[in-house]
């Protein structure tokens, strides 16, 4: 046989991502944290059910190809620990390490006539690609529980055969411990045949459901799914971190931050922002504005925003431009530490204060340019959240917030500071959104759209210099700041017309792309545009709700 019809017979599988599974650069264990309360005690008790959290994987099956990069993904069963139960299998796609996690469970209810888990009674065949072309390892069969009445299923079981499984391989839970999920991000889908991961529909500090980490198969959009969550019938905050144990968090996980090297608008602390001639006006009296006082002590504390208060920079012309410039070296972060996905998780939203915003640029076809004043204001607040898991002390997450959206980054994608946990976090150029990489993030479609470059420059940010402002489910423990609960704007009102700035660029462009690019900067809020002075953190829904 010669070398070339050799290669044909012999050529070797491309390894994956997935094969290699991924850990923190440092590891960590749960004897990690100081002592003290649940946290980090590896069980979590719902109500009668206790949960696991398992990230150590049998394999079951994969396909090679669709899905995200075109390189298919890959179904694994939970190591259950003894006296654990599977709820369902973890799946996830093969373009990134092997990294995630599902929840097995165990009975602990003292009702024996109604315990919180039981067999199945049936399963339905919900899908098979045994009459499919595609890269797989062998036919695979999904199996959707039937559970008893009063039950619902949270998982599914696969198999490789089309032999139902035994009743004996999964549990289904108790209604009143189950709550409803949603679709989230898409795993694999061939036809009208879908795989998702799912999360609980209701999301925030005081919502008790649990993400179980299962997938969801679907043909067509069923909506819900066809599976449950779990529900926290017990005291949400009874898992979450102490005052120590959020010191040492941080003290791990607190990100850098890296302006880019152009940067001319760095942040600041607060208190440097009012100690430099921050003024406080209110609507009939605006020749009368008044200085605010350290910590914001006199600041309007109603909570609500009526128009009648903004605040601003200083009167003067220098001053005013040097205080926009901020100061990196009183920069401070402001972290709020709040129970999600009922109390299993903790995410620690770390907030990032600039005295001003740097107008927008753009970016259509070849041609980059900066668009007049559209972007600028007064009183940047921007935020990146770490999601750390109330099971372990684990980082599982990072959310880079941009421009009143973001995006959720498992740990596995993020970079971090050489030789420890702490992510990486690149502020964008005069716009200051976070993002996971240096490079160009372009908010638009087609080519067309506004830039946000991020680079490494010489200006970093150490986000573990950090003021705990909030952490409401510690009572008393931690005093909010006045300013916190000012809940106007932060910056005036910029009075220009979005269309005279507009004009200014028409000599740049064909009309073609001149309308292009309008129609995505008018799908901006406000606060983007810089027409809108910015609220502060606890005005955004995710203070009380999760990521948007």
């Amino acid at each position: 046989m010669d070398n070339c019809c050799a290669g044909k017979f012999f050529k070797k599988k491309q390894s994956l991502p997935i094969d290699t599974t991924f850990k923190l650069p440092v590891p960590v264990a749960n004897s990690s944290w100081p002592p003290g309360g649940d946290f980090s005690t590896e069980i979590i008790d719902l109500g009668g059910l206790q949960v696991s959290q398992i990230s150590t994987f049998n394999k079951v099956w994969s396909t090679h190809g669709g899905g995200p990069d075109n390189q298919g993904f890959t179904v694994f069963e939970p190591s259950i620990p003894q006296g654990f139960f599977m709820l369902g299998c973890y799946s996830q796609p093969n373009n990134r390490p092997l990294f995630g996690w599902v929840l097995v469970a165990k009975d602990v209810c003292a009702n024996t006539r109604n315990p919180t888990l039981k067999q199945p009674v049936d399963f339905t065949l919900v899908w098979n690609s045994a009459s499919m072309k595609i890269n797989q390892d062998a036919p695979v069969y999904v199996w959707l529980p039937t559970p008893p009445d009063g039950y619902k299923a949270v998982g599914h079981v696969v198999t490789t055969t089309p032999d139902k499984p035994s009743l004996d391989k999964i549990r289904c839970v108790r209604s009143d411990l189950t709550d409803q999920c949603e679709t989230n991000s898409l795993i694999w889908e061939s036809g009208s045949f879908s795989i998702y991961d799912v999360r609980p529909s209701n999301r925030g500090i005081q919502a008790p459901s649990v993400r179980v980490g299962t997938f969801v198969v679907q043909n067509g959009s069923a909506n819900p799914p066809s599976i449950a969550c779990l529900k926290n019938t017990k005291t949400i905050p009874k898992y979450m971190p102490n005052l120590q144990q959020i010191n040492a968090l941080l003290k791990v996980y607190s990100p850098t931050m890296c302006l880019h090297p152009s940067e001319e608008y760095l942040p600041s602390s607060v208190d440097w922002f009012f100690s430099n001639g921050a003024l406080l006006y209110k609507k009939g009296q605006e020749s009368n504005p008044v200085p605010i006082a350290p910590n914001g002590t006199n600041l309007p504390q109603d909570q609500n925003n009526d128009g009648a208060y903004w605040l601003d920079l200083p009167a003067d012309a220098t001053n005013k431009e040097r205080v926009k410039k901020g100061n990196l070296q009183s920069a401070k972060s402001y972290v709020h530490v709040k129970p999600m996905l009922g109390g299993t998780f903790t995410d620690i939203a770390i907030w990032v204060f600039y005295p001003f915003n740097g107008p927008s640029r753009a970016k259509v076809k070849l041609i980059s340019f900066q668009l007049g004043k559209i972007g600028e204001h007064v009183g940047d607040w921007e935020h990146v959240t770490l999601r750390v898991s109330n099971f372990s002390g684990e980082l599982w997450q990072v959310y880079f917030s941009q421009h009143s959206k973001g995006i959720w980054v498992d740990s596995s994608q993020i970079e971090f500071q050489s030789g420890g946990n702490k992510p990486l976090v690149y502020s964008s150029l005069h716009g200051h959104a976070s993002y996971p990489y240096a490079g160009l993030n372009l908010q638009g479609e087609d080519n067309i759209g506004l830039r946000n470059d991020t680079d490494k420059g010489n200006n970093v940010m150490d986000m573990g210099a950090f003021e705990l402002v909030s952490a409401e489910y510690l009572g008393s423990a931690v005093i909010e700041p006045p300013w916190l609960n000012y809940f106007r704007e932060w910056g005036p009102k910029i009075d220009y017309n979005i269309d005279v700035e507009l004009k200014k660029i028409e000599k740049f462009l064909p009309k073609n792309l001149k309308s292009a690019l309008e129609k995505i900067l008018r799908s901006l809020p406000n606060e983007v545009l810089g027409e809108e002075g910015p609220t502060g953190p606890m005005v955004k829904n995710n203070w009380n709700g999760d990521e948007v």
